[in-house]
């Protein structure tokens, strides 16, 4: 199924001529052309935000001494990074590499600011490394292309404060009902339940990806957006109600104020995907072996629906002077079993690879947790996730559009249902802008 959401993908794109003015046919002349070894030594330049990583680069670095990497970090893609990855292209200066997630790859892709890996490095032989959909995530379907490396995937569960809960005797919720109803009893014991993200939507995307909620669609010729259907206006009024009754807290998360919530106690539960785990490890270390993860809470009780939220790849941008060192490099990042457990020590990662979700690292105890064999929750989420939420090809305009609405209803001004009637039509024009047919 995400084959045919490549599919799809690809159809708008080629149909908008974009500013790239390709289509399929063109990627495979791109990859037709070849990707040949750079003469003599070379120095990558790779930007990411995953902690630790210079401690994985350099396990590369030390046995490759001819394809040195060099590290650079940012925030998060939607906090900073993506904006100074399109300025840097339009600049000319972007790194050989970036960490771009899932849902905003096809963003790049629209503005033409990646290579074509297809024949570097043996890539296209790497496909069946992978979990299905992830490789349809950065091929878009079109033949003979490949715009990144799956890196991670983002199955989401429920972090809480045992410790917390037990005290207060409040149970660990089950169901979105018993959720707020121990927002409840968290506020009466001083604290909240949780932080409502104001500035990262793709939270809200993911809970909304849970409750079955669907933005975008495209029949092949023209895209539709609807970023209020009914499952998403659920999961919209849910919230609304939780920070009306100012049952959460909403401090600007990936922040010192946001680490210090959760550090000293005053937020009880995060709602996150896997790599969660290594935030609030990093973010709150005064409260090690104080937390917990259960499944995300259902619509329906009984229900067994998790959803995503992140899932990385390791990109190559255009105009990179050594794309088939810079696909090695990625390569090896993402299917070794060194570099694989390397990043679930480091960042908790969750890898992309079928065999990367069968490593020792992940069916251990983690001593953070309590000694709970947290990836367990995760592995079981990960088939419980939909393959058929569709990414829209400008995300990182509509995220920030959402992002602008957010803020402005934790602050008291409208709702969240304002917020997403604006950021649904400024999508819409946004496509127009860019020659994208979408439906009225």
């Amino acid at each position: 199924m995400r084959a045919a959401l490549g599919l799809v993908l690809v159809s708008a794109l080629a149909l908008g001529a974009c500013s790239s003015g390709g289509d399929s046919t063109e990627s495979s002349e791109q990859a037709a052309a070849g990707c040949a070894p750079s003469s003599g030594p070379v120095t990558l330049t790779y930007t990411t935000w995953i902690p630790g990583i210079e401690n994985v680069v350099k396990l590369w670095n030390d046995k490759n001494p001819n394809i040195q990497v060099k590290v650079q970090t940012g925030p998060n893609g939607n906090g900073g990074t993506y904006a100074n990855f399109f300025n840097q292209l339009k600049a000319g200066n972007a790194p050989d590499l970036g960490h771009i997630e899932y849902d905003a790859l096809p963003s790049f892709r629209v503005q033409d600011g990646l290579t074509n890996l297809a024949d570097c490095a043996e890539v296209t032989a790497a496909k069946d490394q992978f979990v299905d959909w992830t490789w349809g995530q950065v091929s878009f379907g079109e033949q003979n292309a490949v715009y990144g490396i799956p890196q991670d995937t983002g199955p989401m569960g429920l972090f809480y404060r045992k410790d917390l809960f037990e005290k207060n005797n409040i149970p660990v919720p089950t169901t979105w009902e018993e959720y707020a109803a121990a927002a409840e009893k968290v506020k009466a014991a001083g604290g909240y339940i949780t932080n409502f993200s104001q500035s990262d939507i793709s939270q809200f995307a993911g809970l909304s990806w849970q409750a079955g909620g669907r933005w975008f669609s495209n029949d092949g010729t023209k895209w539709t957006v609807n970023l209020q259907d009914e499952n998403t206006t659920k999961v919209a009024n849910y919230w609304q109600d939780l920070i009306s009754k100012k049952l959460v807290s909403a401090v600007p998360p990936w922040t010192t104020e946001w680490d210090n919530a959760y550090n000293t106690g005053q937020a009880w539960t995060w709602v996150s995907a896997v790599w969660g785990a290594n935030s609030i490890k990093s973010g709150a270390p005064d409260t090690s072996g104080k937390w917990a993860v259960a499944p995300m809470p259902q619509w329906t009780a009984g229900g067994t629906v998790a959803g995503n939220w992140g899932g990385s790849s390791t990109a190559v941008f255009k105009g990179s002077k050594h794309p088939y060192e810079a696909a090695k490099f990625a390569l090896w990042l993402n299917t070794s079993e060194e570099a694989l457990t390397a990043l679930n020590k480091e960042a908790q990662l969750y890898p992309a690879t079928k065999a990367g979700a069968k490593l020792p690292a992940l069916s251990e105890g983690v001593e953070f947790y309590g000694g709970q064999k947290i990836y367990d929750v995760f592995a079981t989420a990960s088939t419980q996730v939909s393959p058929d939420f569709v990414w829209g090809p400008t995300m990182t305009s509509t995220y920030a559009t959402a992002s602008d609405g957010f803020k402005g209803v934790v602050s008291g001004t409208g709702t969240l249902l304002d917020a997403l009637k604006t950021t649904q039509t400024k999508t819409i024009a946004d496509l127009k802008a860019q020659s994208i047919p979408v439906a009225e």
